[in-house]
């Protein structure tokens, strides 16, 4: 099994409505995903409650292989997926492992 773990830091210019307004879209869709992408086994989305961190998001999904991570990467519904932070996204950092 791997767990793929992303999390993202939104830009700070960003006002606090269209921070929450845009997170929680692209939580919307990502959980979403496994009724159209079999390949996923498990997937969250949750926000971060410390503000003294700096990332904002954090996607939590699990897969059977590195194949299947990178299947639905590559998926066009994950890809419209992860344009809803296109503008509003400073960073990202990513790490895959097997578990």
């Amino acid at each position: 099994m791997v767990r793929h773990i992303v999390l993202f830091q939104l830009k700070k210019t960003v006002s606090e409505g269209d921070r929450l307004t845009v997170m929680n879209q692209f939580k919307e869709a990502i959980e979403a995903l496994p009724k159209d992408i079999d390949v996923i086994r498990k997937i969250e989305v949750r926000f971060n409650m410390n503000p003294a961190e700096v990332f904002d998001i954090a996607l939590v999904s699990e897969f059977d292989t590195l194949e299947d991570v990178n299947f639905y990467a590559k998926h066009p519904l994950h890809v419209a997926a992860g344009k809803l932070l296109a503008e509003v996204k400073e960073n990202r950092a990513c790490v895959d492992y097997e578990f």
